[in-house]
């Protein structure tokens, strides 16, 4: 018998479909926790939460469950060097070496903090693969970085930087603040907004991380030219997704080794909620609920477009993005409004800003679905049914 989805949390009267759509997801999609969150004018409108935290269905997915959210966790530190932005810390047109005086090796010296965090720098990965274990020490990953060679000549094209993007930007951020990027964002963004979203994650939240769950194999083993980058293990796609042998071990994301570290671009952990409220304190102007998280100025500039077109990592996806977020294209849009950014996570997860609107949106689920398409088919439904209800 088909057990009854139980819906939990807040929706307003006008958003009802949002939360139709949210119950569909799970009929259609076989969908098994997640969660969905719409902030506007920097007022919860939606907060909803359903299924279940483990794959067989057992721990009921409650309302602070945190799950891994892959990439992401990109717009939160997207977020921590807007601040910087703003405050006057970090200049975007500065060398990455006048912060970080190692970046210069292997003809780097003159490439800019803008081409860093706009993916035009060429270093989405690393010639020769890291050791096991590797990928959870800092200092071994960045001075691998800081001598890596550009694969292309920066600024002459893009590409994703699916892992090292974390590293190259929290290093920045380390070398101006002092503190780890897990550590600054906890204390200057995290903890002043009262959100729930961690990079590098605490044992004691454990017992409420819902178990990511992987898709088949079958989903996988695609035929298009991403797929067969990821199985050439010499091509700078492999090596962009899988920097260390660690990351083809199965659930690898379900450990505490992969919890505790701080892996910028892919493992902070956290809930719709979470992500929405820092969403929505960047709509609505840097500011929610009397805390300050960037200026009006530095968020214009982050989010103003910087590259776009198919990039050369993922051969397939279009990619169109400002200094660090993502912005809508027609394949992956983030509500009608042009000037919405943001950024999602394989798998399925989203967070967006709507600067026009005054809205912050997220979806997060556990429930990985793998496609050669560039956007996941269950949060744009999500995203349809909120603007259609305004």
């Amino acid at each position: 018998m088909t057990q009854t989805l139980e819906i939990h949390g807040i929706c307003d009267s006008r958003l009802t479909s949002v939360k139709d759509m949210f119950a569909r997801n799970f009929a259609d999609f076989a969908e098994v926790g997640a969660s969905v969150a719409v902030i506007i004018n920097g007022e919860p409108v939606v907060d909803l939460w359903a299924g279940h935290a483990d794959a067989e269905r057992t721990r009921p997915w409650e309302r602070d469950t945190i799950v891994n959210v892959y990439s992401s966790t990109k717009g939160m530190v997207a977020t921590c060097f807007t601040r910087l932005i703003g405050e006057g810390r970090l200049d975007v047109d500065a060398p990455v070496a006048s912060y970080w005086p190692e970046f210069a090796q292997a003809g780097k010296k003159d490439i800019s903090v803008r081409l860093l965090l706009s993916h035009q720098a060429g270093l989405p990965a690393l010639a020769d693969v890291l050791s096991p274990g590797d990928i959870f020490k800092w200092d071994i990953v960045t001075d691998a970085l800081a001598r890596q060679e550009p694969w292309w000549e920066p600024g002459t094209k893009h590409g994703y930087h699916p892992v090292t993007y974390g590293y190259l930007a929290g290093e920045l951020i380390r070398r101006i603040t002092g503190q780890s990027v897990g550590t600054y964002f906890r204390s200057e963004i995290a903890e002043p907004l009262g959100i729930d979203f961690h990079i590098g994650l605490a044992e004691e939240h454990d017992p409420r991380v819902a178990e990511i769950i992987p898709p088949p194999l079958s989903e996988i083993n695609g035929q298009s030219p991403l797929a067969a980058a990821l199985r050439a293990p010499t091509s700078m796609t492999f090596k962009a997704f899988i920097l260390s042998p660690d990351m083809i071990i199965p659930n690898l994301v379900n450990t505490r080794e992969w919890r505790a570290a701080e892996i910028p671009a892919a493992n902070g952990h956290g809930n719709a909620r979470a992500l929405a409220g820092v969403y929505a304190a960047l709509a609505c102007g840097g500011e929610l609920n009397g805390v300050r998280v960037a200026t009006r100025e530095a968020i214009e500039r982050a989010s103003r477009e910087e590259a776009t077109g198919v990039d050369a990592v993922t051969l397939i996806w279009p990619l169109r993005v400002g200094l660090g977020f993502k912005r809508s294209i027609s394949e992956w849009q983030l509500g009608p409004n042009p000037r919405s950014f943001g950024h999602g996570g394989i798998g399925g997860s989203i967070g967006f800003a709507d600067p026009d609107a005054r809205i912050g949106f997220s979806y997060v689920m556990n429930k990985m679905i793998s496609s050669d398409a560039p956007v996941d088919p269950r949060w744009p439904r999500l995203v349809e049914a909120l603007y259609d209800s305004l």
